[in-house]
């Protein structure tokens, strides 16, 4: 079969090494892909959310299956126009992707159905929010409703940082019209937690536990991020928390989007809060996370084609999905000054230390070709990543070879996984 790939990071290179895997796939296309990912795929240059180019695309060269790999054409509905062309797409449609697309629904949602997360309200008028504040407990946070590159939550330790929160998402406009509305939350204390899940529209069927480092400098310092590092499995998932999130979010969330007449199928991402009164939502994603799927991906033992098609066709409850024993860790290479001011175009080197080991994984996610070189083309550059027997042996790995690539102001973290003892 012939497969379409719609995206250009590290999360659709790992989703391209897992389709290359596949027996039934014959050809792998990727829009518009990345340097790393032209190893697997041949690219073609049209934007994530040029949806009739794509479909066009898509129809000329009799794709068999598409696969949508980021937030903002899954939000802008762009499974609707695949399907509308005859083109079998794994994802959720946008009346599902609002999960995501709305921080306001998703809250509300959960409000309606009873599942745990913070107590929130949201406003669409600024000065209502402001006065809101006035009584409200700090720590608080301030969400920007709509897609902000993960970077549209606030942290407020004080009444003035709130206001000056307010101002710069509903009156400043940061993040666009996504802070038309702000999700203003209480703060929870505890670990976080991410969870991927398959979902047909009525079975989920949970992937591994994974944790991110969202902010950009050790010890959790520094501005926030798309994500700097991932671990899987978490320890702190561990079987209770895992029945709790069963009996009380994951079938939940599934459930309550039928009933609201958005059935979805594709991935949901579940950010959780690990509290003392229990777990709790922090947040949806639509989609694979991004570094989550750059862990969670290499561990899958089944065909990830056989496992997406049972997503569209509503079948998931008759596969056995499965994971490998190790454990996974992935180190993000940055520009430095990464999430706000950084240069691009530098010559990375280094690629060939890969070649041929099969626990070691470079994840291209900002790169692209500069004649016969690859050269940087963003803020996370490369996703290094490594299996190991747990998270301390995996860890060390990656270090070990993030050493293999250089690149001009390579930034990362150095505690990814730390945390973790064996």
């Amino acid at each position: 079969m012939k497969v379409l790939i719609v995206g250009g990071g590290g999360r659709e290179h790992a989703i391209a090494t897992a389709v290359a895997k596949s027996d039934k796939v014959d050809k792998i296309y990727c829009a518009p892909g990345n340097a790393g990912i032209a190893k697997l795929a041949e690219l073609v240059p049209i934007g994530v959310m040029e949806f009739d180019q794509l479909a066009d695309f898509a129809t000329e060269k009799k794709i068999d299956f598409a696969i949508i790999g980021p937030d903002d054409p899954l939000v802008g509905g762009i499974v609707d126009v695949f399907e509308k062309r005859g083109i079998k797409t794994f994802g959720p449609r946008q009346n599902a992707a609002i999960l995501e697309g709305s921080k306001a629904f998703s809250k509300d949602l959960m409000k309606k159905y009873n599942i745990p997360t913070a107590q929130y309200e949201n406003f669409d008028d600024p000065e209502k929010a402001l006065a809101y504040l006035e009584n409200a407990k700090m720590p608080i946070v301030l969400k920007a409703d709509g897609l902000a590159l993960g970077k549209g939550v606030l942290i407020c330790n004080t009444l003035e940082e709130a206001k000056a929160g307010i101002n710069t998402i509903m009156i400043d406009k940061k993040f666009g019209k996504s802070g038309n509305t702000v999700v203003i939350e209480e703060f929870m204390t505890g670990r976080e937690v991410s969870v991927l899940s398959f979902v047909d529209g009525k079975t989920i069927k949970t992937m591994s536990s994974a944790q991110d480092h969202k902010r950009a400098k050790d010890n959790d310092e520094g501005l926030n991020t798309g994500g700097m590092g991932n671990f899987s499995p978490s320890p702190f998932y561990t079987d209770e928390v895992d029945d709790f999130c069963r009996k009380h979010i994951y079938q939940a969330t599934v459930d309550a989007m039928a009933k609201e007449g958005r059935t979805f199928k594709g991935v949901i991402f579940f950010g959780l809060m690990l509290t003392e009164d229990g777990p709790k939502v922090l947040e949806f994603n639509a989609r694979f996370g991004d570094p989550e799927a750059q862990v969670v991906l290499p561990r899958l033992k089944n065909d990830i084609i056989d496992v997406m098609i049972a997503c569209c066709d509503g079948k998931l409850a008759d596969l056995d999905l499965q994971f490998s024993d190790e454990a996974a860790v992935c180190v993000v290479l940055a520009s430095d000054g990464y999430p706000e001011h950084y240069e691009k175009g530098f010559p990375i080197t280094g690629f060939e230390a890969f070649e041929g080991k099969s626990d070691y994984f470079c994840f291209h996610a900002g790169t692209k070709f500069e004649g016969d070189k690859i050269v940087t083309n963003g803020g996370r550059v490369l996703g290094i990543t490594a299996l190991g027997k747990n998270v301390p042996e995996a860890r060390a790995k990656a270090y070990e070879a993030v050493k293999w690539i250089d690149f001009e102001n390579k930034y990362m973290r150095t505690d990814i996984g730390a945390s973790v003892k064996a």
